[in-house]
């Protein structure tokens, strides 16, 4: 007998033993992708910021006045006339005030081309100093101090994401740029700053350092908004009715079934699903969160369905006899005694199940989410990206140097959104349980 208690005991601390090493080995793994993600994410998050003093020579802005409303009788003439203005602005060569001002702040870069020299400056610098000068035209012959972004190009010289040993055919800056960017960080007309642009900007092909997330953040937003709304009161209506009301019989059991089978689907298939449906035959407009929100609502509703039918099993016989026996009626029963019990476990069944649906990014690819959209969705009916499409969409960049880092922290962004809704359902768990 003592010998076969040491076995067992030896037995027990063996298995609990496996069982530390097993969560052990899982957290090294969890931890080790954090620190992958936020090491290489981080960076993304300081951005190369070019201080100029840009003169608006009057030289090379030859325009006319801009149009004053008191010239005209109407508004729609001076609309007219402040447009057509507008178009002749947007029609000067506003790269070479760019030029200008970056050779006024580096008297040695007389040598190089316009071309090597505007390589520093984002392309969008030019659309910038052209909105300031729509939006005040009395900037005419004044000195005014712009902080542009450096390109991507650019911010990956000095952040070192490329190897300074290379050759200059293998470098995506020649050798005056790169050593005229030198000179700049020297000297303070180029610093680093927080990247707000990343968070407040939407995406962009043109100007690719000035790429944000805005807009796939605001559609991922809407499609969230669409699954809650839906997925949330049919997939709790539809379990309460099958484990309350509904008889036994095949076709209840057919229905279990199904259920169960498409809780194990691949997130593929319900995206084939809505672009047949919802697409083709109701014809919703592609890339849509609308459509992307009814995908994820189909993807949602079997784990909500299957999770508000657990806690209802879990649910103590003798809470539904003693309702009863006191008179309650059947609906009365399950709404004012057995619900109120489940709530915390449906609920965070529920934003486990929408926190699941956030990551996913096979479906909204087979119903057009990830074309590239460069604005912020205002209804559902917009087109726009997602989070996951966008980091899809980064990692295949072919400025891989610039754009990996960036996909790091779109991830670092994403992995944010799931761990409030995480912990939204542990604090809304804790405080419907604490009432109940």
């Amino acid at each position: 007998m003592r010998a076969g208690l040491v076995r067992r005991h030896a037995t027990e601390q063996i298995f609990r033993g496996l069982g530390i090493a097993a969560i052990a080995v899982a957290l090294g793994f969890v931890a080790i992708l954090f620190i992958d993600v936020f090491r290489k994410g981080i960076p993304a998050f300081v951005q190369s910021n070019v201080h100029l003093s840009v003169f608006f020579d009057p030289e090379l802005i030859d325009v006319d006045p801009a149009p004053a409303r008191d010239q005209f009788p109407s508004d729609a003439e001076y609309t007219a006339a402040s447009l057509k203005w507008q178009r002749s602005v947007a029609l000067l060569n506003w790269n070479t005030i760019v030029e200008a001002s970056l050779r006024k702040a580096a008297p040695e870069a007389g040598d190089m081309t316009a071309r090597e020299i505007l390589s520093i400056p984002e392309t969008d610098a030019r659309h910038e100093i052209r909105e300031m000068f729509v939006a005040n035209p009395s900037l005419l012959g004044q000195t005014v101090d712009v902080d542009v972004l450096a390109s991507a190009n650019a911010q990956n010289w000095i952040k070192g994401n490329i190897d300074r040993s290379l050759g200059d055919k293998q470098q995506q800056l020649s050798a005056p740029a790169r050593a005229l960017i030198d000179t700049f960080v020297e000297n303070g007309t180029i610093s680093n700053g927080f990247a707000w642009s990343i968070l407040t900007n939407v995406d962009s092909r043109s100007a690719p350092a000035s790429a944000g997330l805005l807009g796939a953040f605001v559609g991922t937003l809407w499609m969230m908004l669409i699954v809650v709304v839906l997925a949330v009161p049919i997939g709790v209506a539809a379990a309460i009715y099958l484990e309350e009301f509904a008889p036994k019989s095949r076709l209840t059991d057919l229905i279990e079934v199904n259920i169960n089978n498409l809780a194990a689907v691949p997130s593929i298939v319900f995206g084939l699903l809505g672009a047949a449906v919802f697409i083709n035959w109701f014809h919703l407009p592609i890339s849509a969160p609308l459509v992307g929100g009814l995908v994820l609502t189909l993807l949602t509703l079997p784990t909500i369905i299957i999770a508000t039918r657990g806690a209802l099993l879990g649910v103590s016989p003798a809470l539904r006899q003693a309702a009863l026996g006191m008179g309650a009626s059947k609906t009365q029963m399950v709404f004012h005694h057995v619900l109120p019990v489940t709530f915390p476990s449906i609920l965070t069944a529920t934003i486990l199940g929408v926190a699941h649906a956030l990551g996913e990014t096979a479906p909204l690819l087979l119903i057009g989410m990830k074309a590239f959209v460069a604005s912020v969705p205002a209804t559902p009916l917009d087109q726009a990206a997602a989070l996951p499409v966008q980091i899809y969409l980064w990692q295949g960049n072919e400025n891989r140097n610039f754009f990996e880092p960036r996909t790091a922290a779109a991830i670092m962004v994403l992995l944010g959104v799931m761990i409030l809704l995480n912990g939204a359902a542990i604090y809304l768990r804790s405080r419907l349980e604490k009432r109940a």
